[in-house]
């Protein structure tokens, strides 16, 4: 059975270990390569799980913690109406388990109680099929594709945009 909660200071050491195997065993899913992220104090990982204007979940089966997906609201004047999913994972070993889609789940909850905010965004890199069909399946849809904007290993990889809209 998945448990999925908000993350906490508390839960720093595990987000950290989920997240740097994530950024180890796909880096062309994300920008973050796993020697910036490696390179981060426990106290920066820390602060940015208890953001006033982001939320990140975990996804636990079995007590450990397998899953991991952050929201944030943008914070500039003219983009209120605008949050942000990004750093989404799920160890290989829990997938299929529908850990991602009650993270998702949770996600889009919070981004719900986020007065003013209309539209949730997130890219995912094309190459990422399966990731793909979960955002789909949950409501968003793509609405542009930006080609040359990743470079994994000297591989170019585009970056499909999509949109939830929240009201």
């Amino acid at each position: 059975m998945v448990e999925v909660r908000r993350l906490g200071a508390a839960d720093a050491p595990a987000y950290r270990e989920v997240r740097l195997a994530a950024l180890r065993a796909d880096p062309a899913a994300f920008i973050t390569t796993a020697e910036e992220y490696a390179a981060q104090t426990p106290e920066t990982v820390a602060a940015r799980l208890t953001g006033e204007d982001s939320a990140t979940f975990g996804a636990w089966v079995g007590g450990e913690l397998v899953g991991i997906l952050t929201v944030a609201r943008e914070t500039r004047e003219r983009l209120l109406h605008r949050a942000n999913v990004f750093g989404v994972a799920v160890r290989p070993a829990a997938r299929g388990q529908g850990c991602g889609d009650a993270l998702l789940r949770a996600g889009i909850a919070c981004v719900a109680g986020w007065t003013g905010v209309t539209a949730l965004h997130l890219g995912v890199t094309a190459s990422q099929a399966a990731a793909r069909r979960l955002y789909e399946r949950h409501g968003f849809v793509a609405w542009g594709v930006q080609p040359d904007a990743v470079r994994v290993d000297g591989v170019t990889l585009a970056e499909v945009h999509m949109v939830r809209e929240m009201s």
